[in-house]
């Protein structure tokens, strides 16, 4: 069983910035394209980011692009968001995710196997 636990999040004030990190247990962390998404309150889960196994390829929804950064450790079985300029609208539980084999990235959430319990980012604006 796949084990994925998120760190980072907190409260930050509106232009601020943080570093979510999720761990996940086994050994075959590198074989499996990695992403981020988020939930408010009232609304559907939505796509953040995700990153190929290699790292090598990167995707965001446009509502981030520019201001978070998906990066990924192989060594250290560890991906992580770097949000940057955040905003009011960006509060939200934040979940990462491991793909199902078969995919080098994913976008759809339907992709995914795995799933961390979330951390909360509150922006205050």
């Amino acid at each position: 069983q796949v084990q994925l636990v998120e760190s980072g999040g907190g409260l930050v004030q509106a232009g601020g910035s943080l570093r979510l990190s999720c761990v996940a247990s086994g050994r075959t962390f590198s074989n499996y394209a990695m992403g981020w998404f988020r939930q408010a309150p009232g609304k559907e889960r939505e796509f953040v980011a995700t990153i190929s196994r290699d790292g090598g390829n990167m995707y965001y929804s446009d509502s981030v692009k520019g201001r978070f950064t998906i990066s990924r450790d192989n060594a250290k079985n560890t991906v992580y968001l770097q949000m940057n300029s955040l905003k009011p609208e960006d509060t939200a539980v934040y979940y990462c995710a491991r793909a199902a084999g078969a995919y080098s990235v994913a976008i759809s959430a339907a992709s995914y196997e795995y799933w961390g319990q979330g951390t909360q980012v509150t922006v205050s604006s």
